[in-house]
């Protein structure tokens, strides 16, 4: 019971005895000891007493109360205050591709290989999906430059593991095929090389500086047919391809196959009567059949289309001409873009 429903309790109560004092005017001799003793009103007697007897139950029961409130602010653990609502911190993110890029291209510009691989390995995975197969050409650019100058201080081991890395990024990276194949004849291992380039040689893009590898390994070894073979089979995948016709047909007049080269160069001269290569080799070819004078009209035509030896290529990503392969276009500084 609260403190407060006690106290309208015994308002109550007084009332009542007041009112049933004044209608029972009956006394009693109360004796408090020795000579001592009073006359209280009967009525009042009884509900002094038992007002005593609720004002001792109230008291008890607040000190119940009391009692029960201070056990339970020991027993239990203090509540912690609130925390204050701390933000969500966002994940922290690579360099901004822009910027990184810019960095990278620094480093290349400065032939810092190592530096700029380890700024391409971070930048790589913040690229966009429709960038990826760019920005991993570049990463097998720099495994491959990086092998390459390991190759020429000749640690081959250390040139070895680059190029292969390259070739891991992107398998149909020349430039590290052709690298891959020459350290590995540097190391004594012609087999391996011959395996490299020939893995190479699958790839779908033909690529004619990784077949003169493998032409240049079956000559060494006297392998002429073999030679013809690589050709052919390669002619057999894109028939159009008039680098691989051609050197279908260098490869006959190397062999002294003259009527089968005649037969090659003059159906490639239907088809691009000013590329200076076929004349230059009709005319070699008349000329040993003891035909001078159109020989000499075929060299003549030859020279006045061009002065170059090899076969022209392009850059497949920004157009421009090459007068031979290169690993890397001057142009637009991209590698493995040099296409016939």
């Amino acid at each position: 019971m609260s403190i407060r429903l006690g106290l309208v309790v015994g308002l109550l109560f007084a009332i009542l005895v007041t009112y049933l004092a004044s209608i029972n005017p009956s006394h009693a001799h109360l004796a408090l000891g020795g000579d001592w003793a009073v006359d209280v009103p009967l009525m009042a007697l009884v509900v002094g007493v038992f007002g005593a007897g609720a004002a001792l139950a109230l008291v008890l029961g607040w000190l119940r109360d009391l009692t029960r409130a201070y056990a339970r602010g020991a027993v239990e653990p203090p509540r912690p205050a609130p925390a204050p609502r701390v933000e969500p911190v966002a994940p922290r993110r690579g360099p901004e591709p822009v910027s990184a890029r810019a960095g990278r291209d620094a480093l290349i510009e400065r032939r810092r290989w190592a530096d700029a691989l380890a700024a391409q390995t971070q930048l790589l995975p913040a690229v966009p999906r429709e960038d990826k197969a760019a920005e991993e050409a570049t990463l097998a650019g720099l495994h491959y430059e990086i092998g390459r100058e390991r190759l020429e201080r000749g640690d081959l081991a250390g040139a070895t593991s680059q190029l292969k890395e390259a070739l891991r990024v992107q398998p149909d990276f020349v430039p590290a095929a052709l690298l891959l194949g020459e350290a590995h004849l540097k190391a004594g291992e012609p087999r391996d090389a011959l395996r490299v380039w020939e893995r190479a040689a699958e790839a779908p893009q033909p690529a004619l500086p990784v077949l003169a590898r493998i032409e240049q390994r079956h000559r060494e070894e006297g392998r002429p047919t073999r030679m013809i073979s690589l050709y052919r089979n390669a002619l057999d995948r894109h028939p159009d391809n008039l680098a691989l016709a051609f050197g279908l047909g260098r490869v006959y007049f190397e062999l002294a196959m003259l009527d089968e080269a005649a037969e090659q160069f003059q159906k490639m001269e239907v088809r691009a009567a000013d590329l200076p290569l076929i004349h230059a080799y009709l005319g070699a070819i008349l000329e040993r059949r003891g035909q001078f004078r159109d020989a000499m009209e075929e060299y003549r035509r030859a020279l006045r289309l061009s002065d170059s030896v090899q076969w022209p290529h392009h850059c497949e990503a920004c157009g421009a001409l090459h007068p031979r392969w290169v690993d890397r276009c001057p142009s637009c500084r991209r590698w493995n873009t040099s296409r016939p």
